[in-house]
C-alpha cells in the first residue's frame, strides 16, 4: 500500500495578499490552500520574531472547496503587532513544515530545523499598519444598489428633450433618443424606496453628444438633456432624504472627439498644449479606417487619455473632487477601470477619500481583480464573474448546482473578506442582453437569479426595469425605456424582489455574514448555502431548484448546531426538523 502523502505542487501561500492579510487593526488572516481532500489536519505556528522562541500553535479550518483545492483559514491576533509563522500540513502517516524556504519533515523536527534559533526563514506579516487595512465604506454592506441608464429611466422635464426625441417605449436604435432626464429620476424616488433600494448608480451624466454619454465633452458640466448641477444638487438631496445614497460614473480612461483639449490636437497637431495629453501615434491626425491614436476599443470618437500626464491626472481628479463637493455625491463607478495606470488610481483614491471618507470607489473590472483590490485603489469592483456563474447554472444550463459552488467558492477566495462583503454584484447592465432575453423569458429563472442575487455575498445591484421583468437583447437592446404601466409590468416578480430586498434587510447575516454552501446537497439541479452573522446570532439557510422536478429539503441542527440536509421523507416528523419543499418558486428561506 502506497503510504499518503502532500500533494506539495498543489500546495500554495503567499505572504502579505489574499492568502496574508489584515483583517482589522488588531488581526490577521491567514489562508492556505492545498490539493482537495489532501490534508487530514493543518495547524500553523506563530510567534514574533523578536520574541522567539515564544510561540503558540493555532489550528485551521477548512472553510472553502473548489473543483481542485481546498482552502484552510485561521485568524490571529498578533499581541505586537507582529507575525512570522509556519504551517504543519498532516496527511496520512506524513507530516510536513511549510516555510517561506519550502518544505521539509515535521516528524523529525518539533520545528522547522532552522527555526530552532532563528525564525528568519519563516513566513513574514512583518508590522500591521492600520493605513493597509482594507476599509470598504460602512454602509455600502447595507446597501442594495440601483442602476439607472438617465436617458431611459423617466421624462420629468419635456422641455429639455432633444431634437428627434422619440415616443416612449419600444426598441431602442444606437442613436435614439427618448428624453429620459434627473428630473425624471427625482420624480420616481418614491418608488424606488418603496422597493427597498437604498444606493443609485448613474450612468454618465455629463455633457455628450450621444445618449450613453461615455463620449464626454465637458466633464464640468451636467449635459443639458438631463439637467444642470442644481438639478443635480437636488436628485442627491432627494435621494439622501430618503436614506439613499448616489455613485455616478467616472470616465476617465478616454473622453469624446468634441472634448475642447482634443479638438485643439486635432487642429494645431504637434504643436498643440494639449497633445501629451492624449496617446498620438502619428500626425495628420487619422480617424479612419483605425484611429491614428489611442481610443477606447478601437472607436475614433472615444479618444483615450493620457492618465500619466501630470495635467490631465490634476484635471480629472479635481473634476471629480469638485462634484462631491459641490453637490454632496457619495462615489464613482470607474468606467474601462482597468486600463487605466495604477498610479493614476492611487493618487485618485487618496485625494477622494481626502474629501469624503465614505465615499464608495468601484471599478469595472470584468476579471480576477486582485490588483486594484489591495486597499490603495478601489473599495470594490463589478463582480461579473459572479453574473457568469449564475448564468452558467440558471441560463445556460451548462454547470450543475456543485460545480456552482466550486466557481463561488473559487471567487470568493481571491479577495479579503471585507471586500467580499461589497463587491458589486449584478445580474444586469448596460453592456449585456438583459436577465429575462438571456434566460430564454422564463420568469421563474429570474426570480430564482434574483434570490441568489439578494442573498449571495456582496452588495447587489438591480438594473432598472429587472424588477418588472423588462426584457431586451445586447445593446442597444438592452437600453429599453422603462416601463411605468403597471398594466405592462410582472407584478409579482416586482413583490418577489421587494420581499427579498426586505428580507436582506431583516437580515444581518444576509448583508454582512459568511456564506457557505452545502456540499452534501448542492449538486444537479440544487443549490444550498448558509449565510451567518460573525457572532452566529443570525442565520439564513438559501435552497433553490432549477429544476422542473420538486425536490423537499429536510433541514435540522445537530449536536454542534450545524445544519444537516437530507431529502428522506420521514425526517420532517420529528421536531428539530423543518422540510422545505422547493418547487414552484424554485427557492426557499429557512431562518
Amino acid at each position: 500500500m502506497v503510504p499518503v502523502t502532500v500533494q506539495r505542487e498543489a500546495v500554495h501561500h503567499e505572504p502579505k495578499s489574499n492568502y496574508a492579510y489584515a483583517l482589522d487593526e488588531e488581526r490577521i488572516q491567514l489562508r492556505l490552500r492545498c490539493k482537495k481532500g489532501d490534508l487530514d489536519d493543518c495547524t500553523v505556528v506563530v510567534a514574533d520574531k523578536f520574541d522567539w522562541p515564544s510561540r503558540e500553535t493555532v489550528s485551521m479550518e477548512l472553510v472553502r472547496s473548489d473543483a481542485q483545492f481546498d482552502y484552510w483559514q485561521t485568524t490571529v491576533k498578533p499581541e505586537y503587532k507582529r507575525l512570522v509563522y509556519a504551517f504543519q500540513l498532516t496527511a496520512g502517516d506524513e507530516v510536513l513544515w511549510l516555510t517561506e524556504w519550502g518544505f521539509e519533515s515535521a516528524t523529525k523536527n518539533d520545528l522547522p530545523t532552522a527555526g530552532k534559533d532563528r525564525s528568519l526563514h519563516y513566513f513574514e506579516y512583518p508590522y500591521l499598519n492600520a493605513a493597509d487595512v482594507i476599509s470598504p465604506p460602512e454602509w455600502v454592506g447595507d446597501a442594495v444598489f440601483y442602476q439607472i441608464f438617465p436617458e431611459r429611466f423617466a421624462n420629468g422635464n419635456p422641455d429639455l428633450d432633444p431634437e428627434g426625441v422619440e415616443e416612449w417605449g419600444g426598441k431602442p436604435a444606437q442613436d435614439s433618443f427618448y428624453g429620459g432626464d434627473l428630473q425624471g429620476i427625482i420624480d420616481n424616488l418614491d418608488y424606488l424606496s418603496e422597493l427597498g433600494i437604498t444606493a443609485l448608480y448613474l450612468t454618465p451624466i455629463f455633457a455628450s453628444e450621444s445618449n450613453h454619454k461615455y463620449n464626454i465633452t465637458d466633464y464640468e458640466q451636467v449635459d443639458q438633456q438631463f439637467g444642470d448641477q442644481e438639478t443635480l444638487s437636488r436628485l442627491v438631496d432627494a435621494a439622501h432624504s430618503r436614506g439613499m445614497r448616489v455613485i455616478l460614473d467616472a470616465v476617465f480612461n478616454h473622453c469624446g472627439r468634441h472634448f475642447e483639449p482634443f479638438q485643439d490636437v486635432i487642429e494645431h497637431g504637434r504643436d498643440s498644449e494639449y497633445v501629451d495629453w492624449f496617446h498620438i501615434n502619428k500626425f495628420p491626425i487619422e480617424f479612419e479606417p483605425r484611429p491614428s491614436y489611442d481610443t477606447f476599443g478601437f472607436e475614433s470618437y472615444m479618444p483615450k487619455l493620457n492618465t500619466e500626464n501630470p495635467e490631465v491626472k490634476s484635471y480629472l481628479i479635481e473634476t471629480a473632487i469638485g462634484w462631491i463637493e459641490q453637490t454632496g455625491i457619495d462615489g464613482w463607478r470607474l468606467d474601462v477601470a482597468d486600463e487605466v495606470d495604477h498610479q493614476f488610481w492611487r493618487e485618485f483614491r487618496q485625494a477622494i477619500k481626502s474629501v469624503k471618507p465614505e465615499a464608495y470607489i468601484v471599478g469595472e473590472v470584468w476579471h480576477d481583480a486582485r490588483p486594484w483590490l489591495q486597499g490603495d485603489q478601489f473599495d470594490s469592483v463589478m463582480n461579473y464573474p459572479f453574473l457568469y456563474a449564475v448564468d452558467g447554472f440558471l441560463g445556460e444550463e451548462s454547470i450543475d448546482g456543485e460545480t456552482f459552488a466550486n466557481k463561488i467558492n473559487r471567487f470568493l477566495i481571491r479577495y479579503a473578506d471585507q471586500t467580499n462583503e461589497v463587491l458589486f454584484n449584478l445580474l444586469g447592465s448596460h453592456d449585456i442582453a438583459r436577465m429575462r432575453h438571456r434566460y430564454d423569458g422564463s420568469n421563474r429563472t429570474v426570480q430564482i437569479a434574483m434570490l441568489l442575487l439578494l442573498t449571495s455575498r456582496g452588495t447587489p445591484c438591480l438594473y432598472y426595469g429587472d424588477e418588472i421583468g423588462m426584457t431586451g437583447g445586447d445593446d442597444p437592446d438592452c437600453r429599453r425605456p422603462m416601463i411605468w404601466d403597471d398594466e405592462s409590468q410582472n407584478r409579482v416578480l416586482h413583490r418577489n424582489v421587494s420581499e427579498l430586498i426586505k428580507l436582506r434587510a431583516d437580515h444581518r447575516s444576509l448583508r454582512r455574514g459568511s456564506l457557505t454552501f452545502c456540499r452534501e446537497r448542492s449538486g444537479d439541479d440544487i443549490v444550498v448555502y448558509r449565510r451567518v452573522d460573525e457572532g452566529g446570532e443570525d442565520a439564513v439557510t438559501v435552497a433553490v431548484n432549477r429544476g422542473k422536478t420538486p425536490v423537499s429539503i429536510s433541514v435540522k441542527e445537530d449536536e454542534t448546531g450545524a445544519l444537516c440536509f437530507t431529502t428522506s421523507s420521514d425526517v420532517a416528523s420529528t421536531d428539530s426538523t423543518e422540510s422545505i419543499d422547493i418547487a414552484g418558486l424554485a427557492g426557499a428561506v429557512w431562518e
